[in-house]
């Protein structure tokens, strides 16, 4: 049953990590560097949290505290212009991070205990405590490419009006 965890673990981080590539793909750059206001994060913003926070979550992962004290969670929303080549590459760096970290886990680490911010978690709760807040904020990236995509934005799900044509199709394939 945990390792089927595991694997259910990884296929929604991948999911959630896919569609916020999906999301990015359909707008521009000056799109990503884009702050609706002051108060308002980029999705670069959002990317920088995010490689931060999966950095020190992921690192050293079942011995350390997830809250590093090399990380610097207030600098990762300072305002930051990064061309689309720049916040992929960190994009990519969080994420490797993470799917390392998990691939190297095993039935017996989920019974362990770790530290985030000094707070003890199981494995399991650790887990999803990082799938929810990611898919926070790639929620929040989505939106946010939404907005700058204009009449230009292709659906990431199931598009409007179409609820009933897409559950006919997918009532027709069988069970999977």
């Amino acid at each position: 049953m945990s390792l089927q965890y595991l694997d259910s673990a990884k296929r929604q981080f991948t999911t959630y990590k896919q569609l916020a590539e999906k999301a990015m793909a359909q707008i521009d750059e000056q799109g990503l560097n884009w702050q609706a206001n002051e108060d308002s994060n980029s999705i670069v913003n959002i990317v920088k949290h995010l490689r931060g926070n999966m950095l020190s979550r992921w690192t050293d992962f079942l011995t350390t505290d997830g809250e590093k004290p090399w990380r610097q969670r207030d600098g990762e929303f300072e305002p930051e212009v990064l061309t689309r080549e720049a916040m992929m590459k960190i994009w990519k760096d969080g994420w490797q991070c993470l799917f390392d970290t998990l691939n190297r886990l095993t039935e017996n680490d989920l019974e362990k205990t770790v530290y985030i911010r000094n707070e003890g978690h199981s494995v399991l709760e650790a887990i999803n405590r990082q799938i929810a807040h990611y898919a926070y904020h790639v929620g929040q990236i989505v939106y946010v490419s939404k907005l700058r995509s204009k009449e230009d934005w292709n659906s990431l799900s199931i598009p409007r009006n179409k609820s009933n044509e897409y559950n006919e199709g997918k009532f027709s394939e069988g069970k999977k």
